[in-house]
């Protein structure tokens, strides 16, 4: 039996699909823990492309089960759209797909508040993507969500919709100059969803304990990534959930100790999407170089990704915080072009060198990079498919990450398709 921890070591948006893709072939099970649609996992296999937000990674390399665990917030609307676009593929759900009926709903009237709310910021916006995340988190631990379990009994969520309404048109009309909601027009446009996901809802919790016990292997499988925990990552600017290995727990009910594997993506760079601080943010060519070269744009929102060097104190902070006990090299071939690549090694702050990654968003904004520069490799790392064949400059650039972090790298990504990897 193996459960393995599949976790964004950067601010996301690490290659973490690619991963779970690749390593669910060998899974009983895939389970997607924390987070909603904001995410956006791209696969490319078979000359084919999608991109998945809610539904795990792992529904089209073997015949893993793939779960949708309590941790995650749900736009039922949303989901059923994406299971359509999966079906387009020829993979019958059936059997495939289970939903835990304690997840959380995101209604209609959470993506409203989530855009006026950030509206409202101003310059101090968090840079959310305005679908509701974050407010179905706040009603989660209100105590006044509605979960997936809840669409199986129309009368009952419909009182329950109601209820919440009272509050919120009240702050939609006298906080905020909006619109006020309506039940009737919620429930109707819930119903079609309610009737097309109400066979995969379900105990998932329990179905995992018992794949356990019978020594099956489970991917759990992280969106967004460490860096913007809501306890560990550069707060405010985070998500609303927990993309650590913590999270993992809660998320899926599966318990610490029977964790084996905690694997981190990292990218051969960093990248960030929204507002916070970015310690080697690049507002230069270099910085518009990676981002064409590495087609960072939001899979999810289409929106240009900040681009910057690879920061090796905030990678070893995620080491530490999730326990990893091995690491994942996405977008390696990014860097092919390059005559220099540079890497954070410590920082100054207040005069003072420091590896410490803070957890002040203030603090970090202050912190100036110190970099080791290393020679590029200038030739093409697509296609490679062994450590060894490498060009040398690339390996001494692999190598130096791995013993600044003391985690060995275990897959080697040199592109987007599941062929262009190096297993180690």
């Amino acid at each position: 039996m193996s459960v393995r921890i599949i976790i964004g070591a950067q601010w996301g948006d690490e290659g973490k699909g690619k991963v779970v893709d690749l390593l669910s072939k060998e899974a009983h099970y895939v389970v997607r823990y924390q987070g909603g649609a904001n995410a956006g996992h791209t696969l490319k296999f078979d000359d084919k492309t999608i991109v998945l937000h809610l539904i795990p990674s792992g529904m089209f390399n073997g015949n893993s089960r793939c779960v949708i665990g309590n941790g995650v917030v749900i736009d039922p609307v949303a989901l059923v759209e994406e299971i359509a676009e999966v079906e387009k593929l020829d993979v019958d759900l059936k059997d495939r797909l289970f939903i835990s009926s304690s997840a959380h709903v995101i209604l209609p009237y959470h993506k409203i508040l989530d855009q006026v709310k950030e509206k409202s910021r101003g310059k101090d916006a968090i840079g959310t993507t305005g679908r509701g995340i974050g407010p179905a988190y706040v009603s989660k631990v209100s105590r006044v969500g509605i979960r997936m379990g809840d669409l199986l009994h129309e009368e009952l969520l419909q009182e329950k919709i109601s209820r919440n309404l009272n509050d919120i048109n009240n702050a939609l009309e006298h906080i905020y100059g909006e619109d006020t909601l309506k039940t009737s027009e919620m429930m109707d446009a819930l119903r079609p969803a309610m009737v097309r996901l109400k066979s995969f809802i379900c105990n998932t919790t329990d179905l995992l304990h018992s794949a356990l016990k019978k020594g099956e292997s489970v991917l759990l499988e992280g969106a967004q990534g460490s860096l913007l925990d809501v306890d560990h990552g550069t707060y405010p600017y985070v998500t609303s959930s927990s993309p650590t290995a913590g999270g993992a727990c809660t998320g899926s009910g599966i318990p610490p100790l029977a964790i084996t594997h905690s694997t981190g993506i990292t990218k051969a760079y960093c990248t960030r999407v929204g507002n916070g601080p970015f310690p080697t943010e690049l507002n230069d060519n270099f910085g518009e170089t990676l981002r064409r070269n590495g087609q960072e744009f939001g899979a999810t929102t289409g929106r240009p990704r900040r681009c910057g060097w690879l920061d090796l104190p905030a990678l070893l902070y995620a080491v530490r915080l999730n326990g990893m006990n091995e690491l994942a090299l996405t977008k390696l071939d990014v860097l092919d072009d390059f005559e220099t690549i540079r890497v954070c090694t410590h920082y100054e702050l207040n005069g003072k060198e420091t590896t410490v990654f803070p957890l002040d968003a203030d603090m970090v904004d202050k912190l100036k990079p110190v970099y080791r520069d290393f020679e590029g490799w200038k030739s093409s790392t697509r296609n490679i498919s062994e450590f060894k064949e490498l060009p040398e400059n690339a390996q001494k650039y692999i190598r130096f990450i791995e013993e600044y972090t003391g985690v060995r790298f275990t897959i080697i990504s040199t592109g987007p398709k599941r062929s262009e990897t190096i297993t180690c």
